[in-house]
């Protein structure tokens, strides 16, 4: 078979587990939509997910793209964040929690994300602890500026049912990479890029990836 036909794989080991991706297997798992991906988007893609150890199959990482023409938007999960962080040698705990404007019109910063119905829900906050440096990070974000909105200009489900849970998350995961850029540099959650992570069947595709051998071939990152 000449290598027109063939198409590349590229391969990577995450905790002693092998990672075969294709520009096709990308298309249909981790994009999940008919909006084609480039080459350069795929380079891209896979050249993270093999330098910051994520696993897409796995949920670590995420490609999304709902029109062609329009660049595919590399995203992450939060837990794959915070993961790197934890397992950095150096990461010494995190507190957060939400910003609320009371009835009285005060300010208040609270832990966590409880607040009254009275209460207006106005932005989130964050501070991350290193063991090496002598004072944390600290990160707040307005609700207004991050919440992600519908077409029509109005909150989507998940930022109109959970804005503390949503708030808070978008504060703790800016925390995070700015105290840990060696782990997370790169590294950005769906809700920091106003884009909603689509929500695909689960993922089955190792025997696929085998049958796929013929009609492969390894590439380097250089090649692409």
């Amino acid at each position: 078979m000449s290598n027109e036909n063939q198409e590349i794989m590229v391969k990577f080991d995450i905790d002693g587990n092998e990672i075969k991706l294709t520009p096709s297997i990308v298309q249909e798992y981790i994009v999940g939509t008919d909006a084609k991906i480039t080459n350069q988007e795929f380079k891209l893609f896979t050249e993270l997910c093999k330098v910051r150890k994520l696993n897409p199959f796995l949920r670590e990482a995420y490609l999304i793209k709902y029109k062609a023409g329009t660049p595919a938007q590399l995203v992450v999960g939060k837990d794959a964040i915070l993961k790197r962080a934890v397992l950095n040698a150096n990461y010494d705990g995190i507190e957060s929690g939400i910003i609320v404007q009371k009835e009285d019109g005060s300010i208040e910063e609270r832990q966590g994300t409880f607040r009254l119905g009275t209460e207006q829900l106005v932005g989130g906050w964050a501070r991350v602890y290193r063991k090496d440096w002598t004072h944390p990070t600290y990160t707040s974000v307005s609700f207004n500026e991050v919440a992600q909105k519908t077409g029509q200009g109005q909150l989507n489900s998940n930022w109109n049912s959970k804005g503390a849970t949503m708030v808070e998350k978008v504060a703790k995961v800016r925390a995070l990479r700015e105290t840990f850029v060696e782990d997370l540099g790169g590294m950005y959650e769906a809700e920091e890029m106003q884009q909603e992570i689509p929500q695909p069947e689960p993922i089955e595709v190792q025997a696929d990836i085998e049958e796929q051998t013929d009609t492969t071939k390894e590439v380097s990152m250089n090649e692409l």
